[in-house]
Formats: structure tokens, sequence, C-alpha cells
């Protein structure tokens, strides 16, 4: 990299660094990468759902005794796991965003150094060149036509030409140019603060699973209170007994609480951070993990993404009557005077070095950067006019016998620039009097595993769009031998149509698009977004950053730019594409198995509601009609014990296990309409069970406790396997161990007088069978048989 240098400026020395270190005036923009352990703490400890559990534990232990508040132990499970698994997220989510970090280039003692971002001090002389982020706010005092793109702070999309004076701000980064910036605002002062530092933070919002879930509570919190009220007041008839009615009241609202379903969500979310963070993803906003399990479209850049980031000379071809020795200077002359040569012009440079061609010493007027918005290059010599490097569909005529010579080399996935003499350029006129003096052919390196992945989209039923700045016949030749369907059918980006509906239509149909410019990219995106697609823009550069940041799921490259790396939810660290099926296989994993958690804890909630309701009601009856008080038929260490066995235990595996099941929209809708009719088709065989044990057993004694218990035990089991599909070996084992746990507690006369049950006799096992039967066979029926618009 050749080293900006000022008259008379060399940088900051380093005393005067040092005195400013002391002094306070660094870059102390803190990188928010995850929670610290106080925030993670709190999180986990102070929670509605763990307040309201730890005064009906108090409530219970205090009239009940002891036991009859094991259900808070949940409590404690809540908090340890919780915090643990986070602690093991933070620590995989700082370590990778460490090697995320990219360094800032500061002029110091004349010489260009690399620093954290937060090393920086007040008036750092700040180098930046194409991909780099601006991290701090100032003047500019070199420019060498210095481009910054500040879309993200503007939403205009054209690149800003900055000239000495001019204000540079954090937010924005470099396209074109090199330049030098002297930092004055830092810190909280800066836009960094706000806007740089925001797109690595960890959140856990805009996840669709985990607003489904907070739906969940909303509505269940609205519930609780009026039901639970109106089971307390129907139990109140029953004065003499009050310390057992307010020991069965609270047994009664404890399992309409989903206590542990926020949980089992942070952790499998966390757990997700931990397994990608094996495979070099950083993830960094949580929601990423589901975003691309529902993605439906995958838009590809070619390079960077298909093709490895280097690409070396295959030739280069001086044009018929060219001076052949002048076209190796000129090369060696762009070169030279190039301040951050790009990958194109590194590869030209080496094979340059290969044939021992150095810098001609040409004197230099003026050097025009490299825009992916231009597609070309250029420098204006003193002595010897103008050359450009660029592509040859842009700098030549359609006619013209080299471009089309340069369009049969691209459709043999070949890379070919066009190096040309001009009479004029202009990074903001165009070019004119254009003449070809030889064509530079480079061969790009595709990666080994592209093929296999691109498969792999294309067999879980995600379209693939592949975008690229070269030719439309350059990038198909890739597409081709990638195996990609429809390669041969190419779209010219420069002749889309712009109306964004007619767009839309285009982008349903074809596959391959080259010649796709920045901006042009970022309405890909929003087209796709208006059809209803989730859609999910991988890159590496500078010009990808648009489309990145509207993307449903932005990835970067670790390699790439800076700037797309900020701005993506994603950072594949290792540069290997293959990882994006492991990111689609945790994603479903993630929303397939809190998906079935979910209808385990939604079906106890309502089961839960249904009892009280008919509790209730069935209370007040009784109470109207002068009968006997109807109590509620468990006590809260019924509960744990009945939960721990049909939700708790299984609940914490099935979150954790592999899945396959593709995403499917309608989180909300697709587990209501499992646990509504699930939960009463255990909430009245139960009742029923329950009202005929007592008339038969009457009320002193435990059996009708003991046979509504076994029979909600069972239907809730029928549940946990029905929800458990499909069918593994260990899956079939774990529903087996739970439902002989609850049979030995009722076998060992220890356990059963521990619990508060009995071993059932011949009638109420009968009951509880036929109870369990009816139970099982409404749920079956309305499993297959409901109406076709009702399934999932």
């Amino acid at each position: 990299m050749t080293t900006p240098m000022l008259a008379g400026d060399r940088g900051l020395t380093a005393a005067e660094v040092a005195e400013r270190v002391q002094a306070g005036a660094v870059n102390e923009a803190k990188r928010h990468t995850s929670r610290p352990f106080s925030a993670i703490l709190r999180a986990n400890l102070f929670t509605p759902l763990n307040a309201v559990i730890g005064v009906l534990a108090v409530i219970a232990v205090t009239f009940g005794g002891w036991k009859q508040g094991l259900f808070a132990g949940v409590i404690i499970a809540n908090i340890l796991i919780g915090t643990i698994q986070e602690l093991r997220a933070k620590r995989t989510l700082d370590k990778l965003s460490l090697m995320n970090q990219a360094n800032a280039k500061v002029l110091r003692d004349g010489e260009v150094q690399e620093v954290p971002p937060n090393r920086i001090v007040r008036d750092d002389l700040v180098f930046v060149e194409p991909g780099d982020r601006v991290v701090v706010d100032g003047p500019v005092v070199e420019s060498r036509n210095l481009e910054i793109d500040e879309s993200l702070l503007t939403g205009e999309a054209d690149p800003v030409a900055k000239a000495p004076g001019d204000e540079v701000r954090s937010g924005s980064f470099a396209v074109a140019g090199t330049g030098l910036f002297r930092a004055e605002h830092i810190g909280a002062d800066s836009y960094a603060a706000k806007l740089v530092e925001e797109a690595s933070k960890f959140t856990l919002a805009r996840s669709e699973l985990r607003e489904g879930i907070n739906r969940f509570i909303k509505l269940i919190n609205w519930l609780i209170v009026p039901i639970a009220l109106l089971l307390i007041v129907s139990q109140a008839a029953d004065a003499q007994n009050w310390r057992e009615i307010i020991v069965s009241t609270v047994a009664g609202i404890v399992p309409m609480i989903p206590e542990g379903l926020v949980l089992l969500t942070s952790v499998a979310f966390a757990v997700g951070v931990v397994r990608l963070g094996a495979r070099k993803c950083l993830v960094q906003e949580l929601p990423a993990i589901e975003g691309l399990a529902r993605t439906d479209v995958l838009c590809l850049d070619k390079t960077g993404t298909l093709t490895e980031g280097g690409m070396d000379v295959d030739e280069i071809r001086p044009i018929e009557g060219a001076d052949a020795d002048g076209v190796f200077e000129a090369l060696a002359a762009l070169a030279a005077a190039d301040d951050s040569p790009n990958p194109t012009m590194q590869a030209v440079e080496a094979h340059l070095a290969e044939r021992e061609v150095g810098d001609p010493r040409w004197r230099v007027i003026d050097v025009m950067p490299f825009s992916s918005a231009r597609k070309w290059s250029g420098t204006r010599f003193t002595d010897h006019g103008t050359w450009l490097l660029g592509a040859p569909d842009v700098l030549l005529e359609s006619g013209d016998p080299v471009a089309m010579d340069a369009d049969v080399l691209a459709a043999q996935g070949l890379r070919v620039l066009a190096l040309v003499t001009a009479e004029s350029a202009s990074t903001t006129g165009g070019v004119t009097g254009v003449k070809a003096q030889a064509l530079v052919i480079l061969r790009q390196r595709l990666r080994s595993t592209a093929a296999a992945t691109l498969a792999y989209f294309k067999e879980q039923g995600v379209a693939v769009k592949i975008i690229s700045g070269d030719s439309p016949a350059a990038v198909g030749a890739v597409a081709a031998q990638l195996g990609v369907e429809g390669a041969a059918d190419t779209v010219d980006a420069r002749r889309l149509p712009e109306d964004p509906e007619e767009l839309a239509d285009l982008l349903e149909r074809a596959t391959i698009f080259g010649r796709v410019k920045p901006h042009q990219k970022q309405m890909f995106v929003r087209a796709l977004q208006s059809r209803g697609h989730t859609v999910a823009m991988t890159g590496d550069g500078v010009n990808d950053v648009l489309a990145l940041k509207d993307a449903d799921l932005g990835i970067a490259m670790g390699s790439g730019s800076a700037a797309a790396r900020s701005v993506a939810q994603v950072v594949l660290l290792d540069d290997e594409f293959a990882t994006l099926p492991h990111v689609v296989a945790e994603g479903r994993r993630v929303l397939g198995n809190i998906g079935r958690v979910s209808n385990l804890f939604l079906t106890k909630t309502v089961y839960a509601i249904a009892l009280a309701l008919f509790i209730a009601v069935g209370a007040s009856i009784a109470w109207i009609a002068g009968g006997e008080p109807l109590p509620y038929p468990f006590l809260p260490i019924h509960q744990s014990l009945i939960n721990l066995f049909t939700i708790g235990l299984p609940a914490f595996f099935l979150a954790l296990a592999p899945t396959f099941d593709r995403a499917r929209p309608g989180f909300v809708k697709r587990v209501l309409k499992f646990a509504i009719p699930a939960g009463i088709c255990c909430a009245v065989p139960t009742f029923a069970v329950y009202l005929a044990a007592l008339a038969h057993d009457g009320y002193e004694s435990d059996l009708p406790q003991t046979t509504a218990a076994i029979t909600l035990f069972s239907l809730a089991l029928v549940a946990l396997a029905i929800v458990a599909k499909p069918y593994t070996w260990w899956k079939g084992l774990l529903v087996g161990v739970c439902a002989g746990a609850f049979v030995l507690v009722l076998a060992v006369p220890p356990f059963a007088r521990f619990y508060e049950l009995e071993l059932p006799g011949v009638w109420n096992t009968t009951a509880a069978a036929i109870a369990v039967g009816c139970g099982v066979a409404a749920l079956l029926f309305w499993l297959v048989v409901r109406p076709k618009h009702l399934r999932d």
C-alpha cells in the first residue's frame, strides 16, 4: 500500500498520541457484541414469570408445607440453565467478534499504522481506501479521488466525492479513491457509537418465533387473572378447609403459566450461536439463525461467494497492431499509480512481476479509481495520454470486434477486461475517443464446495439468484460450471425494466444477472420482498452493502470489506460458502423444536385454564344447589410431578434435538391449532373422571385425585408422543422413561406417600382407561378428520 503523505504533515507523534490517551481523548465507543454478565443475570433472574411463580411458591409453602412448593424449582432451573447457556454464547460471540473486528489505519510519525478503532485519538489522521468504514467524524485533509457512500446515513445511493475540507461521518464507507481525514468527533460524540457499532450488537429482536411466544405470554396474562379470581371465589365456599383451598387454588394457577417456554427459546438460540461459532460463523444478531431457515430466495454475489477471492491472469493479449511492450508498460504504470489495488489489479501486478515488468515511472496527472458503478479505472499521464482498464462492454461499442472477442472468452467462464486509451475521461463526464489496446484475461477460482451447496439449496426448495457486476456471459458460464439451471438464459441488468412490478416478474422467472450495479442489487431485494419472499443476500464488497442491509438476512464473507461485514447479520469468517447449509439446519432445528415444545407448554396452559373453569363452574353450581363444595382435583405437588414427566424433562431434550423440517410461516396459528384441541381433550376427560371418582370414592379419599392425575398424565403423555414426531429410537425411549417414572411413583409406597397419591383399584384404573381412550379418540379424530383449511 502506498503511504499517503501530506506536505509537512507526518501525523501525530508517539508522544502526542500518549498525551491524548492520558487526557482520555480516545475513541472509546465500545463494541456491545454481547450483554455483560450483570445484564445476563438480571435478564434471567428478574422476569415476570419468575416473580409470579415465586409468590405462588411462598403461598403454597406457607399453607401446605415445603413439598407443595417444589414447583418453584423451575425458577432455579430457569436461572441456572439460561445464564449458563447465554454465557457460553457470550464467550463465543466475543471471541468471533474480535476476529471480525476491522482495524483502522492512521498516519503516525509519517507511517500508516493499523490500530483498533477504539485506539484512535483526537486529531489522528485516518487513512481510508475502498471498503473501509469511516469510524469517527472529521474533515478531509487529503483526497485522491476519494468517494464516500453515505447511503446508510442519508438514504442517497450515489457516492459523494470528497475534497479537502469536506466532512466525513462515521456510518459511511469509502467506495473509490483514497484519502486522509482528521479525527475530530470521537467516542460518544461520533455517529459510530450509534450506527456502526449497532450493526454488531447482541440482540434477540425481530424474531417471528420470539414475537409469537410473547403474544402467547400476553394472552395468557390476560386470561390468568380473571380465571384465577373465579377459581378463588368458587373455592371460598368451603370456609372450613381454607388452608387446603388456598393450596389447591395455587395448584390450579401454576400450570397456566408456560414457565419454561421462554427459557427454552433462549437456550435454543444460544446453543445455535455456539454450534455455528464452532464453524467460524459469527451470528451478529441471534434471529439470523431463524432467518435463513425461513429464506426461500437466496441472492448470491458471484465474486467472493461462488468464486474464491483471488484470481489469476491467464493471458494479456495485445490487439493486432498495438505496441506489445507499450501495453505491458501501461499496465505497470496503472498498477503503480493505484493506491489501493483491488483483487483484479493485484492479479495484474503479480503477473507483471512474474514477467519482470517493472514500473516505467510515467508521470501521473490524475488517477481515476475503480468504481463498481463505472466498471473501470484509469490514469491520465503527462506524456503518455489517458489509459483505462475496465469492462469491455462498458468501454467499447457493442459492434467492436474486440468487444465481440471478449464476449466469446467470457462465455468460457473467463473474466475479461479491456485496456484502452482515451482522448478524455473523467469520473463524472464519461469517456470519449476510446481505442482498444489489449485484453486482460483472468481465470477465476471456483469454490470447490459451491456446486454441492447450490445443489443443497435446490433440494430444499430455496430459489437461487446469481447477481454480479461481471458480464452476463461470464456469470452464466460460471453458473453453468456449477450446474445451475437457467445458466444459458442470462439477463443484462443495463436493460432491466424500470417498473417495479415488471422487475419483480422478471426476477421470478430469471436466475442469472450480469452487469448489476450496487443500487440495482438493492432493487432486486426489494422487488423480491414485494412478492412475499424472505430474501437472504450474500456479498463481500462495498457494492453489496445496500443490498445486505435491506435483505431479510445479510451474509458477508470474513475477508470482505469492513463495510459489508458491519451491516450483515451473519459473517462467514473463513469465507466458506459451504457453511450456509449448516446455518439453515441450525435455524430449522431452532424453529422446529421450539414449535414442538410450544405445543407442549400451550397444551398445558389450555388444559389448566379449562380445568379451572370447569371446577369454578361446578363449584358454583354445587354451592347454589346446596351440595358439597367441589375442590380442585390437584395439589401443587401433583402438578409438579405431571409437568416434570410430560413437559419439563422431554421439552428440554426436544428443544435441542436435530431436525430437518422446513420452516413454515404462521407459527402462532399452527401452535394454537394443536394446543387448544389437545388441551381440551386433556381437560374434559380428566374433569369427567374426577367427578365420577368423587361420586364413587367420596370426598375424603385420595383416589379421586389419583384417578384424575393418572388420566391427565396419560393424555398429556399422548400429546407428547404426537408432538415428538418424526419418531426415532431416543424419542421412543424418552416417552417410555417418562411413563415408567410415573408408574414407579404410583407403585412404590414411599414415593406415592410423598406425592400424596395411592395405587388405584380396579374401578379407578378402568375409569381412567375409559377416560383416556375417549380423550385420545377425540384428539386423533381432530387431527385426522378436521377440515383441510384448519390443518397445518
